[in-house]
């Protein structure tokens, strides 16, 4: 293991391994940068960091397999626009890392049903199945099989997901007890946007709820997306005073805009000077200058589809390394070494 991937007594950020995925339901869009994406880049800086298109999360609920692969492509491509360097993190598809899922069953030997059935996203998914299935039970184990395969010292986490880590710190914490201290608990790396609400201003960003833009889309349809948006729903006529404090556009513009337009947009809200149309006109020619270089770099990636390939099988190879040895010794300590009772002469009848 590299120094830079060593884990500290104290949790210092500096020397930490990181591990993080995201489902691949195709371009990623303003929440999953906000939520995740802008952080990852940040946080390769100065840790040895594995990103992960998860595939296997994805099939637990409803997907196309015929359409399955290009989404995976397409998160890999806005992974890459928005500034993930595969120099410096390790980029990869989780099916391409069989390890994954073996770990995952063998993790199942210490984590309690009650404890799957107390997650919150679990419930909330269940609620209105007939037939449940049991990826969708054991959802949680599998988080757990992927930053522990990497031993990742942190994980970035939004809310909705701090359950979850905890679980993972609960099932390493079992298994360390019963077979020997091997992995760490994971510490949760906040970020600090917060909860992103979509354009609706009600739900959290969601492709399925169409209350969101893709970071790689067109000028045209970022307008044709943002001029939806909730404002102030107090707000009737153009004059009317605002409540920026209140207003979702208000929100987004403190991540896209230039910071020194804040307070005159703040204070035109406030005074009712300047309407609700031209303050989402200046929100989407923000977000277009954001991502022009992302929308650049997807471009070329898009011209040369053997460099995607090229970075994703080469970020496999490296996550297969280190999962290999992880595996290596969760067998031996699991017992899984029936080779070595064949070489000692021993058997289960002596």
């Amino acid at each position: 293991m590299s120094e830079k991937s060593e884990q500290t007594g104290d949790g210092g950020a500096a020397n930490r391994r990181i591990f993080s995925g995201m489902q691949p339901s195709g371009e990623a869009h303003l929440g999953n940068y906000l939520g995740a994406l802008r952080q990852w880049v940040k946080l390769q800086d100065d840790h040895e960091c594995f990103f992960c298109v998860v595939d296997q999360h994805a099939i637990t609920g409803d997907f196309s397999p015929d359409e399955l692969p290009a989404r995976i492509l397409d998160l890999a491509v806005s992974f890459l626009a928005v500034g993930l360097d595969p120099e410096e993190s390790t980029i990869f598809v989780q099916s391409d890392v069989p390890e994954h899922t073996e770990l995952a069953w063998l993790l199942n030997a210490v984590t309690p049903v009650g404890n799957l059935e107390r997650m919150t996203q679990y419930k909330d998914k269940s609620a209105n199945m007939e037939s449940i299935p049991a990826g969708l039970l054991n959802y949680p184990i599998l988080q757990a099989a992927d930053i522990l395969l990497y031993r990742a010292g942190a994980v970035p986490v939004g809310e909705d997901q701090l359950q979850h880590l905890e679980l993972t710190r609960e099932i390493a914490r079992k298994w360390n007890s019963r077979f020997g201290d091997l992995f760490p608990e994971p510490q949760a790396i906040r970020g600090g946007a917060g909860r992103i609400l979509g354009l609706d201003g009600k739900a959290k960003m969601s492709k399925s709820l169409g209350n969101t833009v893709g970071i790689l889309a067109e000028p045209p349809e970022i307008w044709d997306r943002v001029r939806t948006a909730v404002t102030d729903p107090q707000r009737v006529r153009r004059d009317d005073p605002g409540r920026p404090e209140v207003c979702n556009v208000f929100t987004l513009h403190k991540h896209f805009t230039d910071p020194e337009l804040i307070p005159d947009i703040e204070s035109q809200c406030r005074g009712g000077t300047r309407g609700g149309v031209d303050c989402k006109r200046i929100l989407a020619d923000s977000i277009d200058e954001h991502f022009q270089e992302a929308r650049e770099r997807a471009a070329d990636l898009h011209a040369r589809p053997g460099r995607i390939q090229e970075i994703l099988e080469a970020g496999a190879q490296r996550a297969r390394a280190e999962a290999r040895e992880t595996m290596n010794q969760v067998r031996e300590r699991m017992g899984m070494t029936w080779r070595a009772a064949v070489g000692s002469g021993r058997s289960a009848a002596t």
